[in-house]
């Protein structure tokens, strides 16, 4: 018989929350970088235009330098091929937009183009993990270039403009390796020990402590992600193989709360600030064991990018039917820029239903105060280009730098900057250009969601079924691991780490159904059961870690220089 307590099963239509939609959280450790790239990538190409009296075509230059607000939480040889494929996924889509908007004028044409590329990006996005912001500067700039009027021979020197700037904001993205080269995979690492700190402050107990662990195995998992993305032989893997070792405390700890001193795990990860000393936990032949597992993990192939695509089809379907709706109703209301409407509702989308509603709700917020901002910002703008150009890019930098305390907040920032270049080619009357942008917000907003509970995500709960699947073949390796006296080297610590993995997608993947409407009960009695029996397992495997490495050598501190 189980010892889980049941839970009730999963009521079909769950309630929409206003609780907690426009709270602010603390800024992101590092929100200063992309606010500083947008502007170092967007004021050049903007000034030089400026200089040559050709303003009108920044949209071009921005469609490259906005590349720059990506990839900034990867290590910087993996910023540079994902750098490189969001440059070309911005050329791609600004190439279809543009050759589209030659062919045709037809307003119907250009809005279906438009939300079929918005899909596609939102798809992509969410497969291969780009972002933030992910899909919505692409969309963004794709749908604007559709609406721009064009000739087929024009399209060419318009996407060598795009290309020129995504090259500079290529350097403007790699330029901080200059000075910390290993600065994203030791904020990884830190995030990792202060998550399992404040989950090992709990002693596995007390109120809260579920998401704490929860928390706790995301940040780890993100950091593994982060170093194994990091060459395993050569200059960089001495810091790489010494950052491993801290995150295998932050799973000891994980694992073991009761048995970890949360404030050593806090030293190490403010040790990891700045470019010092990485602070070291000895070199134990368990730790060995523990590293061999990493590269067993490294050595393992992803999924191929169409299996990734698979559950992602209701996704696409809902931002291809919402953004075209939204484009089709602004044009019914006689918009001129139904494009934002359909951008609008293309930002809506997340994991699910509940999400996606408090995304709408802290974007009508957003751009509505944002229109507000543009009525006071317009006079001092209009007084000439150069404080054009320059209050757009205030408005990027506050954009970028406010929109991690909430999506509402840089949302402010975004939509005035949004109407001001519109205003690059020549001034406008404010009152048409706010109408215009508070109506497109609302149709985006209203038909996007609706778009969203019509197209439900009934592939959520057999994605539960796989992944309790999933965590219970994870953990019945890793006991038949534990039941040997002599496992081979690295294979109990891959297992492990398989199992925690395991864990970790699990209870995203049910989060993510939780928050569905119209979706079958989901299997919370399962869950409950995988998650306990896993952690038990992950614990029984982390004593057997520390028991040998105590029994072959214990645990000594000592410093190592990058």
């Amino acid at each position: 018989m189980s010892s889980a307590t049941p839970t009730p099963a999963t009521s079909p239509v769950r309630r929409l929350s206003l609780a907690g939609v426009l709270r602010l959280r603390r800024p992101s450790e590092i929100w200063f970088k992309p606010a500083l790239s947008s502007v170092a990538a967007v004021a050049p190409p903007n000034l030089l235009l400026l200089a040559f009296g050709r303003l009108d075509l920044a949209m071009y230059t921005m469609a490259g330098s906005l590349c720059a607000l990506y990839a900034h939480n990867r290590p910087y040889a993996a910023r540079a091929r994902t750098l490189a494929w969001v440059v070309l996924g911005m050329l791609g889509g600004v190439a279809v937009a543009l050759v589209t908007a030659s062919l045709t004028r037809d307003a119907v044409v250009l809005v279906t183009v438009g939300a079929l590329l918005a899909a596609v990006q939102k798809v992509l996005c969410d497969a291969t993990r780009i972002g933030p912001p992910g899909n919505v500067i692409l969309t963004f700039i794709s749908s604007a270039a559709l609406f721009v009027p064009q000739t087929l021979a024009q399209v060419p020197g318009h996407l060598a403009l795009a290309a020129a700037a995504g090259v500079w904001a290529w350097l403007v993205g790699m330029a901080p390796a200059l000075v910390r080269p290993h600065g994203p995979e030791r904020r990884a690492t830190a995030q990792a020990l202060n998550a399992a700190a404040a989950y090992a402050a709990t002693r596995g107990a007390g109120d809260g402590h579920a998401s704490l662990r929860a928390a706790g195995y995301a940040a780890v998992q993100a950091a593994w992600q982060t170093l194994l993305s990091l060459p395993a032989t050569g200059a960089r893997a001495a810091t790489r193989h010494a950052l491993e070792r801290l995150v295998v405390r932050a799973e000891v700890a994980l694992a073991a709360p009761a048995d970890s001193d949360p404030e050593r795990l806090r030293a190490w990860a403010h040790a990891l600030r700045g470019g010092g000393r990485i602070p070291r936990t000895g070199e134990a032949p368990a730790e060995t064991d523990e590293l061999l597992g990493a590269d067993a993990e490294l050595a393992a192939r992803p999924a191929p990018l169409w299996q990734r695509l698979g559950p992602l089809t209701p996704i696409a379907v809902r931002t291809a039917l919402g953004c075209a709706l939204a484009g089709y109703a602004s044009l019914a209301l006689g918009i001129g820029r139904p494009y934002w409407a359909l951008v609008t509702a293309a930002a809506l989308y997340q994991a699910n239903i509940t999400l996606t509603w408090s995304r709408a709700v802290q974007r009508v917020v957003g751009n509505l105060a944002g229109v507000l901002l543009f009525a006071a910002i317009a006079p001092l703008a209009h007084l000439g280009q150069v404080l054009l150009v320059l209050c757009c890019l205030a408005l990027n930098f506050g954009a970028e730098a406010l929109i991690t305390r909430n999506y509402w907040l840089g949302s402010v920032c975004v939509t005035p900057m949004a109407l001001l270049v519109t205003e690059f080619a020549g001034y406008q009357a404010p009152g048409d250009l706010m109408t215009e942008r508070a109506v497109d917000t609302l149709v985006g907003a209203l038909v996007g969601f609706l778009a969203a509970v019509v197209v439900t995500n009934r592939r959520a709960g057999n994605r539960v079924e796989q992944a309790v699947t999933a965590a219970d073949r994870a953990r019945e390796r890793t006991a038949r691991l534990l039941a040997e006296p002599d496992p081979a080297p690295g294979a109990l610590e891959a297992a492990r780490r398989g199992l925690a993995a395991a864990l970790t997608d699990l209870r995203a993947t049910a989060d993510g159904a939780a928050g569905e409407w119209w979706g079958r009960a989901l299997p919370q009695e399962r869950v409950v059961l995988a998650e306990q029996s896993g952690h038990r397992t992950l614990a029984e495997a982390v004593r057997r870690q520390a028991a040998r490495a105590d029994r072959e050598t214990g645990t000594r501190t000592e410093d190592v220089r990058p």
